[in-house]
């Protein structure tokens, strides 16, 4: 492992809605050698209208307490900076609350996404960015407090082109904009791949871009190939190529090997896996063929964890 990277992980599934077996889960993690783990808490019912239900909290505390792991979080997806004006406290107070859940079970890292909007005119996009930018530097100094990183993740846009969301360079220059020393990214490398695919661009460029601000990287396959014709099940969506697939490191066509060689990651880098359950079977294939680039990973001089 590259010494500025921390390890590599894999994202928890909540089984038990009452968590009353999510230490068996992270048990069952644990035994694929990874050294992080990122828990899903966008579907654990830890938050109620943006406040924190207690005993959820005290059933994942328990769960996640005195194991030799690394944790992260990934917060509500919905969370989303882009929004109409008048909604953007409600989306903060809900952002709020999960990243104090993340900070009680001792989260180094909390993803988010970055925002997304109706396609629409290049004045409100422009506008939606300066929303995002300032909340996000009300979120750095949440973060700060909390003794997190706050890391906004790429995404892609509708493949019926209704949606507008940030490239990963467009991404990398809103972070670098910001210049909040809790402020990062997470470097979804599919999801680039899909989204440059559809709006056009070049997805190593793009991923170049990012990488030096990505403390937090997500590690899936697929082929970059819309998902815009109609499929009966998710194993002809798997013949075919198409769609956010989350398959295991090397199925796809993602150039791997090139990405490590010229990309260039900040210290306390996490690689984390997140793995569609349906091929979990070959979980701990991904994990060595994850552990294996990591260790390929290269550092970025003069961009470092505070």
């Amino acid at each position: 492992m590259s010494n500025h990277v921390i390890g590599t992980g894999i994202s928890a599934n909540r089984r038990a809605f009452d968590l009353s077996d999510f230490g068996a889960e992270l048990d069952d993690l644990q035994k694929l050698g990874v050294e992080t783990i990122e828990i899903p808490t966008f579907d654990m019912d830890l938050v109620v209208g943006g406040r924190i239900r207690a005993p959820q909290l005290a059933a994942l505390k328990r769960a996640t307490a005195g194991r030799k792991i690394v944790y992260s979080v990934h917060g509500p997806l919905a969370v989303n900076f882009f929004d109409a004006p008048y909604r953007l406290q409600r989306h903060f107070d809900v952002l709020k609350a999960s990243m104090e859940v993340a900070a009680e079970i001792g989260a180094i890292n909390y993803v988010m996404h970055s925002g997304i909007k109706l396609v629409g005119q290049n004045p409100g996009t422009e506008d939606a960015y300066a929303r995002q930018r300032e909340w996000l530097g009300k979120v750095g100094e949440l973060a700060r407090d909390l003794n997190l990183y706050v890391c906004v993740e790429n995404v892609f846009c509708e493949f019926d082109n209704t949606t507008y969301t940030a490239s990963p360079s467009r991404l990398a220059r809103e972070i670098a904009a910001v210049a909040h020393p809790h402020v990062w990214a997470t470097l979804d490398f599919s999801h680039g791949y899909l989204n440059t695919i559809f709006v056009g661009g070049d997805f190593e460029s793009e991923c170049v871009q990012l990488a030096p601000y990505a403390k937090h990287l997500h590690m899936h396959d697929s082929f970059g190939l819309p998902d815009d014709i109609w499929m009966y099940t998710e194993g002809e969506r798997l013949a075919f190529g198409h769609g956010d697939l989350h398959l295991p490191v090397g199925w796809g066509n993602i150039p791997w090997a090139s990405l490590m060689q010229n990309c260039r990651f900040p210290n306390g880098t996490i690689f984390n896996i997140e793995l569609q359950l349906r091929y979990w079977y070959a979980a701990q294939e991904c994990v060595d063929a994850t552990k294996a680039l990591a260790r390929k990973a290269l550092p970025v001089m003069g961009i470092a964890a505070a």
